[in-house]
């Protein structure tokens, strides 16, 4: 694939350098076969690339691929694809390229310390320094975000208790994944960043925190990934309750926040409570 991607460069005048970013030149990302290319052509102009897209079938034999700028205008959304252009394509043979084009003058090569060069003509790409992911390293929260966190996280819960109790199991979903969650996982790398003093990346979505956190913390992170019935979601939650509750105990001691132990007691009540709530209860206190 590099052979393929400089020979593509350096057959084409138009391309004056190519740089790389990604997982690929992070040392401490996993090294796999599903891994990226993430490679950028720095060009004399974008348009003449995107035009004519034909160029890109000397990659090889495409599955599918997807032009998020194309994407982006169609849903009205401002572009500017004479500053950069991407395509993001999947090959027959497993490989997968995000590639895109930029011109040398508006290049964002200094804004990402995953950068590193791998050709350059003209010698117009400036020094850096080796790649770092310390630009995704956990960042120690303040009180308010620890606040903010602690806070989010128990009224969320309360939406998860009425959507069980109606059996809204799609609207429960939502909230667990898309706003408890969130919450649960910034709290648990918080909790890395204070085993590490703040100076490793838990990856998108905390899916390196495995590395850090202590095994059973790991596992009953992942047994808060609840099946499709009511029961199973209660048992996850649950479960969620205990994780955040000793996570966000030992970062606020660790941290010398405060810790809101009514709040998390009241809202651990309240799932309870409604937990054993008939179906047909016509009150609070049936």
């Amino acid at each position: 694939m590099f052979d393929l991607i400089l020979g593509v460069a350096r057959a084409d005048e138009r391309i004056r350098a190519v740089y790389m970013n990604g997982s690929r030149t992070n040392r401490h990302a996993p090294k796999d076969l599903f891994q990226d290319y993430d490679i950028v052509y720095v060009v004399t102009q974008t348009k003449p690339f995107y035009e004519d897209k034909s160029w890109i079938d000397r990659f090889g034999e495409r599955l599918y691929m997807q032009c998020p700028d194309e994407m982006d205008a169609l849903l009205g959304q401002e572009t500017d694809w004479d500053a950069c252009y991407g395509w993001l394509i999947q090959f027959a043979d497993g490989n997968r390229l995000d590639l895109h084009v930029e011109p040398a003058e508006k290049n964002h090569f200094l804004e990402d310390k995953l950068c590193v060069t791998l050709l350059d003509k003209d010698g117009i790409l400036p020094p850096i320094p080796e790649p770092s992911d310390e630009a995704y390293w956990v960042k120690r929260p303040s009180a308010g975000e620890y606040r903010a966190t602690c806070n989010e996280f128990w009224w969320c819960l309360n939406n998860v208790a009425k959507g069980l109790w109606r059996d809204e199991i799609p609207y429960v979903q939502d909230m667990i994944n898309c706003h408890v969650r969130t919450q649960l996982t910034k709290m648990l790398s918080w909790k890395v960043g204070v085993l590490t003093d703040f100076q490793v990346s838990c990856g998108k979505s905390g899916k390196y925190m495995h590395r850090w956190l202590p095994a059973d913390w790991w596992t009953r992170f992942l047994q808060t990934y609840g099946g499709g019935t009511a029961e199973d979601i209660w048992r996850a939650v649950f479960v969620m309750c205990d994780l955040f509750d000793e996570a966000a105990r030992d970062v606020g001691a660790a941290l010398g926040f405060s810790y809101e132990e009514e709040e998390a007691a009241n809202g651990r009540w309240h799932l309870a409570h409604v937990r054993g709530l008939a179906k047909d209860a016509e009150s609070y206190d049936a």
